[in-house]
């Protein structure tokens, strides 16, 4: 299967989910993009990535993960986002260390905030974007595209909690949040048990 690189767009917090927040990827040499719905922290941690100029007082933990590697002469060579079952995103960072190239499974948020810590390549196969990427209008000018873009996060974002939990968030108890938040780990769909933590984190 064919590898495609992508590029990152950038993230958009939707203003019908309350703590949801998307980060989207571009087709380096095409027109899709891929939306990825993710947690208020990785949120945080991938756009603090994205401006050079912000330095956190002491280190995130992604921050703490790069010190970590360059200390030990670890090198992040690439993350491929190489599955996707019932919407969610699975991804591998290839590693390298004195030669010796090794695969470690993570989440698509934290691959990405680490790939752009190591400057290292975001690749997804073909057939995951034939499935998951979506297409923007042919040539639009910008204001048209920065709001076209918000109106496809929402709309993204809004039918992926509705798919995993009918009738949002704003409906379920603390109890209901809990139980679905530990059925969320249970299942490695990180990415909803974050989107779930930052509902919990808000009612407590």
């Amino acid at each position: 299967m064919s590898l495609v690189r992508l590029n990152i767009k950038g993230i958009s917090y939707s203003q019908t989910q309350n703590g949801a927040y998307a980060l989207i990827l571009n087709e380096v040499d095409g027109d899709r993009k891929l939306p990825i719905v993710i947690g208020a922290f990785e949120a945080q941690s991938i756009a603090i990535a994205l401006e050079k100029e912000i330095k956190p007082p002491r280190p995130l933990t992604h921050d703490l993960f790069k010190n970590f590697s360059d200390r030990f002469n670890i090198v992040v060579k690439q993350v491929i986002i190489h599955k996707l079952v019932d919407g969610v995103f699975y991804s591998s960072l290839i590693c390298e260390r004195d030669g010796i190239e090794e695969i470690i499974d993570a989440r698509t948020s934290d691959s990405i905030a680490l790939a752009l810590r190591f400057n290292a390549p975001i690749l997804t196969y073909k057939n995951i974007l034939d499935k998951a990427g979506i297409y923007l209008k042919v040539n639009p000018n910008e204001d048209d595209e920065a709001t076209d873009d918000n109106i496809l996060l929402d709309e993204v974002i809004a039918e992926e909690i509705e798919t995993k939990f009918p009738g949002g968030f704003k409906d379920k108890t603390l109890e209901e949040l809990h139980k679905q938040l530990d059925e969320a780990v249970a299942n490695e769909d990180y990415e909803t048990a974050a989107s779930l933590r930052d509902e919990i984190s808000k009612r407590e």
